[in-house]
């Protein structure tokens, strides 16, 4: 039985590619002996990172906060080739002029990358190596020269769209896994194999080989004697026109892989099983439209019902969306299509990556900022000024808006009087012209589930009433010690009888002595 029919995948699309004649194989470089790989953690979080548009690996991966990136993708330049490139571009082999540098950052930093071959053009166009190369010893000296040039652990095969009705090509891939992995062992270098499928929100597709059946890649995996490390499930694009909470989905779609499993691993214990579970979310919007929508929100959940799982692999595509630039956009490269700040998405998984403790999730949190900060009104005059919220950590959040310190003559209010954090509001400021004059310090607090933040709006009003509630100094008359009179905008004390002594003429040891300015 086939699964729902699937639309591609947002890629970039290559161009100028080289049409490339096939090879019959590919020289290993490298001694083929373990010297700094590194296994990665037995739980990882590891998004994707779009290889093709000219981005900085190393430099997203720490502007984002992430230790490993999947990077998409390996594939060969035309039909027929045996010749892996990124992208499928002939000026870009695997070398180290080609990321090594970045990978080298990266792992030095104690973390990694996992190289994906295929991905949807690819596995469109029939350039995914194992559809292309009809060599099984050349599939493997491609894995293995991506191995010893990066020095990695683990190798991603993204198997979709025609990559599934080629039952040649499955075959010959597996045939190849075996035997880099009969290599690695050999040579005492850690390497796994990640298999990315298409998922229904039940599981793998079912059927045989060739006609697009998901459990059929695995089934033949085994055949070939291949050790299958993880299986990871794309939990979006589904197609089928249904109602979906995504994160429910992704827990039903593993449910379903975990049964699966189950039935071709008999001897393994659940925690095993559930050790070999990778899915991979699509931030936001995905390409089918709103109705398939991953919210921040939905990242917690799953993060959460990860850890509770033990599951082996938390990723999503792709870093390059890890941003709310575009709200309601679905299917971009480049942003989510949702409300969010920068990285939410990177940062909620990240904690996941361990060797077997897990750490909770930020907490939600925000930010209120005002826009202007200040204003100068005559009295009878009115003033506004944006209040900005923003999500700092974990997902948006309703936040309650509430003005405080107005003094008598002037009125606050902020409206709406809550937003969703990210969202916007108006402090609207009026005076009367009974208002006093003077500076003063108005309170903007936003306030959820508990934590408040306050932004201060400083408010000077001018040509406004007096604040002086003294009488006025006059040069006639007589004062004795104690009394009070207003001067030049300040009140003013008597220390012992005085007249005629103008206040503030006589410093610190005269008879005034200044109580400061009204």
């Amino acid at each position: 039985m086939t699964g729902p029919v699937r639309k591609t995948r947002v890629r970039a699309l290559l161009t100028g590619l080289v049409t490339a004649a096939a090879t019959a194989g590919l020289a290993l470089t490298g001694s083929g002996t373990a010297h700094a790989a590194t296994a990665l953690p037995a739980h990882v979080a590891a998004p994707y990172f779009e290889a093709y548009n000219g981005d900085s690996l190393s430099g997203l991966a720490a502007a984002s906060g992430n230790k490993y990136l999947t990077m998409a993708f390996i594939q060969t330049a035309s039909v027929g080739s045996c010749t892996p490139y990124w992208n499928g571009d002939s000026s870009m082999p695997i070398a180290q002029a080609n990321f090594g540098a970045d990978i080298d950052t990266i792992q030095a930093g104690g973390g990694d990358v996992i190289p994906s071959f295929g991905g949807y053009a690819a596995d469109d166009s029939g350039t995914e190596i194992a559809d292309s190369c009809t060599n099984v010893a050349s599939i493997a000296a491609a894995y293995e020269k991506v191995v010893t040039t990066y020095d990695i652990s683990r190798i991603d095969l993204d198997i979709e769209d025609n990559s599934l009705t080629n039952a040649a090509g499955i075959d010959r891939r597996n045939k190849a896994v075996k035997q880099v992995q009969d290599w690695a062992k050999a040579n005492g270098r850690p390497l796994q194999f990640s298999y990315t499928l298409p998922t229904t929100t039940r599981g793998l597709t079912t059927g045989t080989a060739g006609d697009g059946s998901g459990l059929s890649v695995i089934q033949n995996a085994l055949s070939n004697g291949v050790n299958v490390d993880v299986v990871n499930l794309m939990t979006f694009d589904y197609y089928d026109n249904a109602t979906h909470n995504m994160a429910t989905d992704t827990q039903t779609a593993a449910q379903g892989l975990h049964d699966q499993l189950a039935g071709l691993y008999p001897s393994k214990s659940d925690a095993q099983l559930w050790g070999m579970i990778g899915v991979t979310e699509m931030p936001g919007i995905d390409d089918f439209g709103a109705a398939e929508t991953f919210t921040t929100a939905n990242a917690t959940t799953v993060y959460n019902w990860a850890v509770s799982k033990g599951i082996n692999t938390l990723s999503f595509w792709a870093l390059q969306r890890d941003n709310g630039n575009c709200p309601g956009q679905g299917g971009s490269d480049t942003c989510s299509g949702t409300t969010q700040s920068t990285w939410q998405f990177s940062h909620t998984f990240e904690p996941f990556t361990s060797g077997g403790t897990t750490t909770p999730p930020p907490a939600n949190d925000f930010s209120v900022s005002l826009s202007p900060a200040s204003a100068t009104v005559t009295a009878g005059g009115s003033a506004t000024s944006s209040v900005h919220t923003a999500v700092t950590t974990g997902s948006a959040q309703s936040v309650s808006l509430a003005v405080s310190g107005a003094p008598a003559g002037v009125t606050a209010s902020v409206s709406p009087g809550s937003v969703t954090a990210g969202g916007n509001a108006t402090l609207n400021v009026s005076t009367s012209a009974s208002a006093v004059s003077g500076t003063y310090a108005l309170t903007v607090t936003g306030t959820a589930a508990g934590v408040s933040h306050q932004a201060t709006y400083t408010l000077t009003v001018t040509g406004g009433a007096s604040a002086c509630t003294a009488a006025p100094w006059s040069s006639s008359a007589i004062y004795v010690g104690g009394n009070t009179v207003s001067y030049g905008g300040h009140t003013w004390k008597a220390k012992w009888w005085t007249t005629g002594e103008v206040p503030g003429t006589t410093g610190e040891w005269g008879v005034w002595q200044d109580l400061g300015p009204c």
